[in-house]
C-alpha cells in the first residue's frame, strides 16, 4: 500500500508544515510545500523561510541535501495546481475553521478523487472540519496529528471521522509508520485526543503543585524528571523550551474543548506570576529569558518569590540520587516536600489517564504509547502503575479519600500488562487480556524484555537469549560503559560461542543507545591518585573491543538515539551497523579533555585512510574529526565523515532495527583483522602543531584544546617517528591509551570532568 503515496502536498509552511514536508523528503517522497503568496520580489518567502527553518543547525529537520531537493515550495495562487495529482494532502493552516473549510472546498474541487486529505490540527473534531463537505470527501479525510519536531519526535496520532475509508487509515497508517518512520496511535476524535491530553494535564499539575509546595524550579525539575523516568527538563525548564505563552495558549485551547466536568480544568487556571512574565517578555528559551536564562557560561534561575535571577545549582540530594537509581516505587514513599510533591502529581496524572479509559480508548497500550512516543517519557501510566503496585496506589488513593477511577480496580491482584502463552497482553476494560500486535517488522526490545529472563546481569547492563541470538542491552544511567558493561559484553560472546547461537546483538530500546564511558569512574581513578586502575580499565574496554570483532560469531550494532564517545566505539567495533535514521554518532572526547582509547583513534584513522587511499590525508581527516569532535546527526552525515561501511543500513522507524539486526545476522561477514599501517611522521605531525598554535593564536583554540590536539596528533602520525614508520593494530592501541592517561593526570582535564558531572553533561544531540 505504501506505494500508492508517491507525491505529498503540505498547505501551510509554519513550524509544523514545514517539519511534515521535511519528513516526507527525509523519506524520499517528492513535496510541494505551500503558503500563502506575498508581495515583493520573492512570492514564494513564507514557504521559502519554512525550508529555511529546516536547516536549523541547532535543530535539522532535514537528513540530506537529497532530502532538501525534494521539496518543491511555491504559494496557493500560482502553485494550486501541483497539488491535483498528489497522493496525499496535509493541511497545517492557521487553527480557523472558517479557513480551513473554504481550504477543503477548493481542494474537492481540484484534486483527484483518491487523494488522501488529512489536517494536523488537535483542537478542532473532524465532525466540524468536514460539516458541508459532501460525503466522498469525508471518506477520505483524516487527521495526522504530528508532534514538533517532526523529524525527532515519534509520535503519530491517526483520527479517522465517522465516514473515512479503512483503506484511508491502513494507506496513512502503514506510510506514515514504515516509511516516515512514526509511532502511530489511533485516536477516536475526543478533545486534545491522548497525549496532549494527558501530557498537558501532567504539566500543568506539577507547575501548580510546584507553587503549592513553594518548590524553587530546581528542585521541582530535579523531581519532576529523572526519577520518574521523564525527559530531564521537568516542568520549568518544558515550558521554557515549549515557550511560556505558547504553553498558555495550549492550556486555554483544552479549557475551550474540554468536557465541564473534566479534571482538567482543576489545574488550567493561570497563574499571576506566569502572566507577568509573559507580559514582561520572560517566555522562555525563543527569548533567551523564562524560568532560567544563560548569560555567558552562567546558567541563572529565577526567584519565583520576587522574580530576580541567581546562579543555577544543580539540586544535590540524598534522596535524589537514590530516587534516580531505584525509581518511582522509592520517592513517592518518601514523606519529605519533594516526596509528597511527587506522589501529589504522578498520583494525580495516572488517575487522570486511567479515567480515560475506556470512554476515550479502551487500550491502555495507546494512552502508554502516546506519552512513551510523544513526550519521551520512559514508561506510561500504566507501566507506571505496574512499577508501583496498583494494590498500594489504589490503598493510598483510598486512604488520602479521594476517588479511585473505576478501571485501576480492574486492575487489582494483577498488572495492568501480563506476560501470557501468546506473550506480552494488557489489560482491557472488561478485564479480559488483549494481546499486544505490532506491526510486522515492528519489535520494541522494551515489550520483549519482560517475557525474558537474562542470561547475566549487573547494575549496567544485561544479556539475554532471543531467537537463536544474545541480545546486550546497556541500562545504566545514560547507558554510560563501564566495567559491568564490557562483562556483559564478553560473556555474551563466550557463552553464544559455546552455545551455538547464531550471533550477538547490542541494542538498548531507551532514548540513547551510550552516551560513551563513564566519567564518574575516571573520576574516582584521579581523584584517588590510581591510574593503574583506569589503565587496566582501558585495556579491558580494548580488549573487548577486539573480542567482538575477533568473534566466530558476528556481533551486530543496532543503536538509536546517541552513540557517542565509548558508546560509538562499540559500534564501530561492530561486524555491521543497523542504525536509526536520527542516531547521533561520534567521538566527542576531546570537549572532555582527553581522547578515544578504545580503539576510536584507530578505527578512524584506519576508516578515513581506506576510503581515500592516502594515509597521510587519512591521518589529517582523523585529527579533525577527533581534534574538533564532529558529530553525525544523520546516516547521511556519517557516511561523509567515514563513519559507516558501505553494508550498514539504517531505518526510518527505530521499532524496526531490532527485527532488521536479528535478520542480518547470517548475511553479516565477519570484519577482518586490521593490517599494519604506515604512518605519515614527524613532519606531518609538525604541520598538525603548526595549524594548533595558529589558531591558538587567533583565538579558537584555547591552551588545553592545544594540548589535547597534540596528543590526537601523535596517535595519527606516529609523532616523531619516521615517514613510513610502520604501526601494528596494537602500537595504535597502545598510543591511544598513553595519550588518555597523561591528559587525564593534567589539572584542565580533570577540572573539565568534574564541572560536566557536578553541572550535568550538556552535550547537544
Amino acid at each position: 500500500m505504501t506505494n500508492q503515496i508517491k507525491k505529498v502536498g503540505v498547505i501551510g509552511a509554519g513550524t509544523m508544515g514545514a517539519g511534515i514536508a521535511g519528513q516526507v523528503a527525509n523519506a524520499g517522497v517528492e513535496v510541494w510545500l505551500l503558503d500563502l503568496p506575498s508581495e515583493g520580489e520573492n512570492v514564494n518567502s513564507l514557504a521559502a523561510k519554512g525550508l529555511e527553518r529546516l536547516k536549523d543547525p541547532d535543530m535539522p529537520g532535514l537528513m540530506s541535501k537529497e532530502a532538501e531537493s525534494l521539496i518543491r515550495i511555491g504559494n496557493t495562487r500560482d502553485h494550486f495546481h501541483e497539488l491535483e495529482d498528489c497522493d496525499w494532502i496535509a493541511e497545517a493552516v492557521v487553527e480557523r475553521l472558517d479557513i480551513k473549510q473554504a481550504l477543503y472546498q477548493k481542494l474537492n474541487e481540484s484534486c483527484k478523487e483518491s487523494t488522501i486529505i488529512t489536517s494536523n490540527t488537535s483542537t478542532i473534531p473532524i465532525s466540524l472540519l468536514t460539516k458541508g463537505m459532501p460525503k466522498k470527501f469525508c471518506e477520505r479525510f483524516a487527521i495526522t496529528h504530528f508532534f514538533n519536531p517532526v523529524r525527532f519526535m515519534r509520535l503519530l496520532e491517526l483520527v479517522r471521522g465517522e465516514f473515512t475509508r479503512d483503506e484511508v487509515i491502513d494507506t496513512l497508517d502503514l506510510f506514515s509508520e514504515k516509511i516516515l518512520g512514526k509511532g502511530v496511535v489511533s485516536c477516536l476524535d475526543t478533545p486534545g485526543f491522548l497525549a496532549n491530553r494527558v501530557g498537558v494535564f501532567a504539566i500543568q499539575c506539577a507547575l501548580h503543585k510546584a507553587f503549592e509546595y513553594k518548590l524553587s524550579p530546581t528542585e521541582a525539575d530535579a523531581f519532576f524528571g529523572r526519577p520518574l523516568g521523564l525527559p530531564k527538563t521537568g516542568v520549568f525548564g518544558l515550558y521554557d523550551l515549549i515557550g511560556i505563552d505558547l504553553m498558555a495558549d495550549v492550556v486555554k485551547s483544552l479549557v475551550s474543548i474540554l468536557p465541564e466536568n473534566d479534571a482538567f480544568h482543576k489545574y488550567s487556571s493561570q497563574i499571576k506570576f506566569m502572566s507577568k512574565m509573559i507580559a514582561n517578555g520572560q517566555t522562555g528559551n525563543k527569548n533567551e529569558k523564562g524560568f532560567y536564562k544563560q548569560i555567558g557560561d552562567e546558567r541563572q534561575v529565577i526567584d519565583l518569590s520576587n522574580g530576580s535571577y541567581g546562579p543555577h545549582e544543580r539540586l544535590k540530594t540524598p534522596l535524589l540520587e537514590e530516587a534516580e537509581k531505584i525509581g518511582i516505587s522509592f520517592i513517592i514513599k518518601d514523606t519529605s516536600p519533594y516526596g509528597l510533591y511527587v506522589w501529589d502529581v504522578i498520583s494525580e496524572t495516572l488517575c487522570y489517564a486511567a479515567s480515560l479509559v475506556p470512554e476515550v480508548t479502551d487500550d491502555l497500550t495507546q494512552i502508554d504509547d502516546a506519552m512513551k512516543l510523544g513526550y519521551n517519557w520512559v514508561q506510561g501510566p500504566f507501566e507506571l502503575l505496574d512499577e508501583i503496585g496498583i494494590e498500594y496506589f489504589v490503598d493510598r488513593l483510598k486512604a488520602d479519600g479521594r476517588d479511585v477511577p473505576e478501571f485501576l480496580l480492574k486492575g487489582i491482584n494483577n498488572k495492568f500488562y501480563i506476560n501470557s502463552k501468546s506473550g506480552l497482553s494488557s489489560l482491557s476494560p472488561s478485564g479480559n487480556l488483549k494481546p499486544i500486535i505490532r506491526p510486522d517488522g515492528v519489535l520494541r526490545f522494551s515489550e520483549v524484555r519482560q517475557t525474558l529472563k537474562a542470561i547475566n546481569s549487573n547494575e549496567s547492563a544485561s544479556w539475554f537469549e532471543y531467537e537463536g541470538a544474545a541480545i546486550v542491552e546497556f541500562h545504566s544511567k545514560a547507558n554510560a560503559l563501564d566495567s559491568g558493561s564490557l562483562d556483559m559484553i564478553s560473556d555474551a560472546i563466550s557463552e553464544s560461542e559455546k552455545k551455538g547461537l547464531r550471533g550477538v546483538v547490542i541494542h538498548n530500546d531507551f532514548q540513547h543507545f551510550s552516551c560513551g564511558v563513564s566519567l564518574w569512574s575516571v573520576r574516582n581513578c584521579f581523584e584517588k591518585n590510581d591510574f593503574d586502575a583506569l589503565d587496566a580499565f582501558l585495556i579491558y574496554f580494548q580488549n573487548t573491543m577486539l573480542q567482538m570483532r575477533n568473534s566466530k560469531l558476528p556481533v551486530i550494532a543496532a543503536p538509536v538515539g546517541m552513540s557517542i564517545g565509548g558508546g560509538f566505539e562499540v559500534v564501530l567495533h561492530a561486524d555491521h551497523v543497523v542504525g536509526h535514521a536520527n542516531s547521533v554518532m561520534g567521538l566527542v572526547e576531546s570537549f572532555m579533555g582527553v581522547v578515544p582509547a578504545g580503539g576510536g583513534c584507530k578505527e578512524t584513522l584506519y576508516r578515513w585512510s581506506e576510503s581515500l587511499g592516502d594515509g597521510r590525508k587519512g591521518a589529517w581527516k582523523s585529527f579533525m574529526n577527533i581534534g574538533l569532535g564532529r558529530k553525525a546527526n544523520s546516516p547521511q552525515e556519517a557516511d561523509a565523515l567515514s563513519m559507516r561501511r558501505a553494508n550498514d543500513v539504517f531505518h526510518m522507524n527505530r521499532d524496526r532495527i531490532l527485527t532488521g539486526a536479528l535478520s542480518s545476522i547470517e548475511t553479516t561477514s565477519k570484519a577482518k583483522a586490521r593490517n599494519p599501517l604506515a604512518l605519515s611522521g614527524e613532519d606531518h605531525f609538525e604541520e598538525m602543531l603548526e595549524w594548533l598554535t595558529t589558531n591558538h593564536k587567533n583565538g579558537i583554540l584555547t591552551p588545553h584544546d592545544v594540548t589535547v590536539g597534540t596528543e590526537i596528533g601523535r596517535i595519527m602520525t606516529g609523532g616523531n617517528c619516521a615517514s613510513g614508520t610502520i604501526f601494528t593494530e596494537q602500537d595504535i592501541l597502545d598510543a591511544e591509551r598513553s595519550s588518555f592517561l597523561t591528559l587525564a593526570q593534567t589539572q584542565e582535564t580533570q577540572a573539565r570532568i568534574v564541572s560536566m558531572l557536578d553541572n550535568g553533561i550538556t552535550l547537544r544531540n
